[in-house]
């Protein structure tokens, strides 16, 4: 009787996580929304994994027995829809974050931070145009840019075209993180120390929100944390620092301040739009993008 109860509270709680997780993502949305969407795929996903090998293995000893099965057949479902995200994480199922462009509040419009065709890796709203970005809330709407020579295999870093690049200020704001002691790793390797590499994070004045810039150059970044800097400053060059199969520039603009949120995937992304372009104002994979200045 006491292993009966302790299913049944296990079930209402493994029914309580599932019903609170994907109730925060498609209905309460905002930090809520993100914050359930990493947690169901980074750490309620591999419970699940776990749990359904307790529950059938539990369910075949039930089955020798001749005992009741409903409830472990109950809990099986239950964890089996509790680990449903470990497809998304490792992209067997591919399925984006849900968020409806035209609700997310505030969007930016800002400058190209390039000044030389550029070619974007990946951006957009939908999974087709932006797949490892869309994937996560933080990054919904996140780009990654390159220029031609590019994807060329090449283990030198000069022989691709957008590396040692400037990097242009999109947006006057203030800084709030600016790093550059990272090494610039060999194209196509794991020899990374963070995430995100040497950066530069700008808090914008009208907004309040952040615009995110990472994988620059080491030893390339002129400004400093608590620096004002107007629109078309020199930030930075574009390196190949931190978690990057070849140099490019990661972009993209959240609500939450970097520096202080617990994960990166901890945080609401919001719209990034551009100006002064000669295509989409949200350019897509594949676009080939010259700035008007």
């Amino acid at each position: 009787m006491k292993t009966e109860k302790f299913n049944r509270i296990l079930n209402y709680i493994l029914v309580t996580i599932l019903i609170t997780l994907w109730g925060c993502v498609f209905f309460i949305h905002g930090i809520a929304g993100s914050i359930a969407w990493s947690l169901a795929k980074l750490c309620f996903a591999p419970l699940g994994a776990i749990l359904i090998f307790i529950n059938v293995i539990k369910l075949i000893i039930c089955l020798v027995k001749k005992k009741k099965i409903t409830q472990k057949i109950f809990s099986l479902i239950l964890s089996i829809f509790l680990a449903l995200p470990m497809l998304m994480l490792f992209n067997i199922l591919k399925v984006q974050y849900p968020a409806n462009i035209n609700k997310v509040t505030p969007s930016i419009t800002v400058r190209w931070p390039l000044n030389e065709k550029t070619t974007v890796g990946w951006g957009g709203d939908s999974i087709k145009t932006n797949k490892p970005h869309a994937i996560w809330s933080s990054e919904r709407w996140a780009y990654d840019l390159v220029m031609d020579p590019a994807s060329i295999n090449s283990k030198n870093l000069k022989d691709y075209g957008i590396y040692d690049k400037d990097v242009i200020a999109p947006i006057s704001g203030t800084i709030v993180a600016a790093y550059d002691a990272e090494n610039d790793i060999p194209p196509n390797t794991e020899d990374f120390l963070s995430m995100e590499g040497n950066h530069v994070y700008i808090k914008i004045d009208k907004t309040g929100t952040f615009l995110l810039l990472n994988h620059l150059k080491k030893g390339s970044v002129p400004v400093k944390v608590g620096d004002r800097v107007k629109e078309g400053q020199i930030i930075g060059k574009v390196g190949n620092s931190g978690s990057t199969s070849e140099p490019h520039l990661h972009i993209h603009h959240q609500r939450q301040d970097p520096t202080k949120t617990i994960h990166p995937t901890f945080a609401e992304g919001l719209p990034l739009y551009f100006r002064g372009i000669n295509g989409k104002p949200m350019p897509e994979k594949g676009s080939i993008i010259t700035s008007k200045k």
